[in-house]
C-alpha cells in the first residue's frame, strides 16, 4: 500500500510537493501539490508521454500552444515531444497525478 503518508517525498519549484506513488524503469506515477501562483517552466519531454489528472482544484495547462482548465476528475494526455507548462493561477491548492511512461524525470528538456 501506498500513500503520500509513506511515499518519497520531493519539493520542486521552492513551494511545491511531489510523492512517488511509483517509480519503475517503465512507469512513474507522482502525486504532486502546486499552491496558489506557482507554474514549472515551459518544457517537453524527448521520450516520455504523460497523463494528468486533477484531484482538487483547478489547474491550467498549455499544451503546444493550447490553454485547458481541468476541473477535478479531469485529465489530458500530453505526448513525448509536445511543449507544455502546468499551473496554478487560483486561490486554493492544486493537486493532481501525473503518470509518465517511461518516467519523466532527467528526459526534460526547457522549451521557447
Amino acid at each position: 500500500m501506498i500513500s503520500i503518508s509513506n511515499a518519497p517525498h520531493y519539493k520542486w519549484d521552492d513551494n511545491c510537493d511531489g510523492w512517488h506513488l511509483v517509480k519503475t524503469d517503465n512507469l512513474s506515477v507522482i502525486q504532486e501539490r502546486v499552491p496558489s501562483g506557482a507554474s514549472e517552466v515551459r518544457h517537453f519531454h524527448n521520450h516520455a508521454e504523460q497523463f494528468f489528472f486533477v484531484l482538487s482544484g483547478l489547474a491550467t495547462i498549455e499544451v503546444d500552444g493550447v490553454v485547458h482548465q481541468l476541473k477535478p476528475q479531469q485529465g489530458i494526455h500530453v505526448a513525448a515531444g509536445v511543449p507544455h507548462q502546468l499551473s496554478n493561477q487560483q486561490q486554493e491548492d492544486l493537486v493532481f497525478v501525473v503518470t509518465s511512461t517511461p518516467p519523466s524525470h532527467g528526459d526534460r528538456v526547457e522549451a521557447v
